[in-house]
């Protein structure tokens, strides 16, 4: 970005005409406008700029210095595309111009100084008389690369209470922890006095990563992940299960697909991306700039904006399975957790007001709760709620309290800027005593209006729906995250760990004690996969106590081993995970035993070789 700035004794403009067909419609008040004793920043918007929260503020800071050490009263922003020949695409440059406009204007009011700016893709004059002295001409030219490490975010005016099943209101900072409610405790030094908490060793979890072939790939950019044929059957049943559990919520579901790129230069999609607040993947195509979605609102909105809706139709949700992408900082990226491109089983409820929300929003909550229990793990939860929400629908946030039998957090928001009136965030404490936020549930009154979404009563008038935001079980790699966090919990505290029989990759593993009875095993292994029960066959050159200890450490949580007794009794000898004792039973009670396990849950092919002699080395068992 390059500017120019002018310390002007007087300083005036007026809008001629559109330059830009694509730009906004301006207010008249924007027209025109005059200023005295004016620190001009003539601003030119270059191809490489980003709308980074830390660029930009390192850019108004620098402006606002200048201002001070003129002794300018006012700071007028003016676009002013002559400064460069490497000018960024008119929808780009007109989006950053915007944030450093809203970043420039802020930090200008706190700093006590006037501000005003001229608008974007429009043909103005201007006047300007320039006062004579060595700071009064300067021109300054950045670049993101000046600006290193972790976004800054502005920090929103806030207050945290905690609200008990009782009913009681408490200060967070002053809240006595009872000795049960140390996840709670953990979540609120966290985000209340901001603690930087236990860290520094490596969590168990990556080695369970690596043991399934979850891991990082090395040619692409930070923060992207790769799944090997394993970890490939484990998130492809995620994806199914999210299906499941949405069906559960008793409304009808409609599942979508579409695009992961929308125009920044769509007003609903620029305005928000501005509400959103992360950092987002941008890229150019032909003469729009595009935006990477980081969630599944812009398709699902722009498709239900199309469909003629009656209040007889609500509620009802749509969801769709979204590669996401977030431009997470490279020092924040955590495998499975925080990446760069992840998949979202979005879900959005479209209801006919915020009553009818936040009855479904109880739906949602039972639900949210009974997944994460269900791994064998708890929430603790964070309430972000605007301060009318608060003090309108105390009630409401006292009834999740007492529906959860336990104190909440409250984080009460006093600006006035967000699509949405609540916005849960569902935290497990990982093994390094971390809060980890896996679901999601938002209450949003802005989105269905900006997006042109309507219905129509039943008097007969056009209505726009409140629209609640939903990850059920969190996006499919914290919802793996969570199940591999539970195994590490477990084997912190001494027990074995494991994983659900659903989602292991391989649920039966059959080993002959001999090449003699490898046909016999190969029947079962058919006999196992024909009743959709994923199972393979150790048919290696390799001694019968390798073959357990290795299948043992990959968590098979059944493992057959198969010898003359066996073939003769046809009674099967069974090691089943967490048991110390062998377990005899037919190949038909084997079946139903699984199947009893897997009520509920998806199910999928094995999508690898079934004799494990066919397979490649391609990880290490650990």
């Amino acid at each position: 970005m390059r500017v120019l700035l002018i310390h002007a004794e007087k300083f005036s403009f007026k809008v001629r005409e559109r330059a830009l067909k694509n730009v906004p419609e301006i207010d008249e008040k924007l027209r025109e406008g005059k200023a005295d004793n004016a620190l001009v920043v003539f601003t030119a918007v270059e191809d490489f700029d980003t709308d980074s929260m830390s660029y930009l503020q390192k850019i108004a800071r620098d402006i606002i210095d200048v201002a001070k050490k003129v002794n300018a009263r006012c700071i007028v922003l003016y676009p002013y595309a002559h400064l460069s020949s490497n000018l960024a695409r008119p929808d780009k440059a007109l989006h950053i111009f915007d944030k450093l406009r809203e970043v420039l204007e802020k930090n200008s009011r706190e700093e006590g100084l006037e501000f005003m700016w001229a608008p974007f893709g429009y043909y103005k004059s201007f006047e300007i008389k320039c006062i004579g002295h060595p700071l009064a001409e300067l021109s300054r030219t950045y670049s993101p690369e000046e600006v290193e490490g972790r976004e800054e975010r502005v920090e929103v005016p806030s207050f945290y209470v905690i609200i008990t099943p009782e009913g009681d209101i408490y200060d967070a900072r002053e809240y006595k922890f009872k000795e049960n409610e140390r996840d709670l405790e953990i979540l609120v030094r966290k985000e209340v006095l901001k603690e930087e908490l236990k860290g520094g060793e490596e969590p168990r979890y990556l080695t369970y990563c690596k043991k399934f072939g979850i891991e990082w790939e090395p040619m692409s950019d930070i923060g992207h992940m790769r799944y090997g044929p394993e970890a490939t059957i484990m998130y492809d049943l995620v994806e199914k299960y999210s299906w499941i559990v949405a069906n559960r919520l008793g409304i009808p579901i409609f599942r979508i697909r579409g695009t992961n790129m929308f125009k920044l230069s769509c007003r609903p999609i620029a305005e928000h991306a501005k509400l959103f607040g992360e950092r987002m993947y941008t890229l150019e195509s032909d003469k729009e700039t595009l935006v990477l979605r980081y969630a599944a609102c812009f398709q699902q909105f722009s498709m239900v904006r199309d469909w003629v809706l009656s209040y007889r139709n609500l509620p009802f949700g749509v969801l769709e399975i979204a590669d996401s992408y977030r431009y997470e900082q490279p020092g924040e990226t955590v495998l499975c957790f925080r990446v760069r491109k992840f998949t979202m089983p979005d879900l959005h409820i479209f209801t006919r007001d915020l009553e009818e929300a936040k009855e479904i929003c109880f739906k949602v909550h039972k639900i949210i709760f009974e997944e994460i229990r269900k791994i064998g793990l708890d929430y603790v939860s964070l309430y972000n709620v605007t301060e009318d929400f608060y003090n309108q629908h105390l009630e409401y946030l006292k009834t999740l309290a007492r529906i959860e039998g336990k104190p909440i957090l409250v984080r009460v928001l006093k600006e006035k800027k967000y699509y949405w009136v609540l916005n849960a965030e569902y935290h497990i404490i990982d093994e390094l005593e971390r809060p980890r936020e896996i679901a999601t549930m938002q209450i949003d009154i802005g989105n269905a209006e900006r997006f042109g979404i309507k219905y129509r009563t039943a008097e007969g008038e056009d209505k726009h729906p409140v629209i609640i935001h939903t990850a059920l079980i969190g996006s499919v790699e914290r919802y793996l995250y969570a199940i591999l966090q539970k195994a590490a919990l477990d084997e912190k505290s001494g027990k074995l760990p494991r994983l659900p029989t659903w989602i292991c990759p391989v649920q039966v593993r059959v080993i002959p004690v001999s090449r003699d009875f490898v046909q016999y095993c190969e029947k079962i292994v058919d006999d196992l996969i024909m009743n959709n029960i994923r199972a393979d066959l150790d048919d290696r050159e390799e001694s019968v106590s390798k073959k357990i200890r290795e299948a043992e450490k990959s968590w098979i949580p059944y493992i057959v081993v198969v010898g003359r007794e066996e073939v003769e009794s046809n009674v099967l000898t069974v090691r089943v995970r967490g048991s110390k004792e062998l377990k005899k039973m037919g190949l038909e009670e084997l079946v139903k035993t699984i199947k009893e396990e897997l009520k509920g849950y998806p199910i999928s092919d094995i999508v690898l070789p079934k004799r494990l002699s066919e397979r490649p080395q391609y990880k290490v068992v650990i």
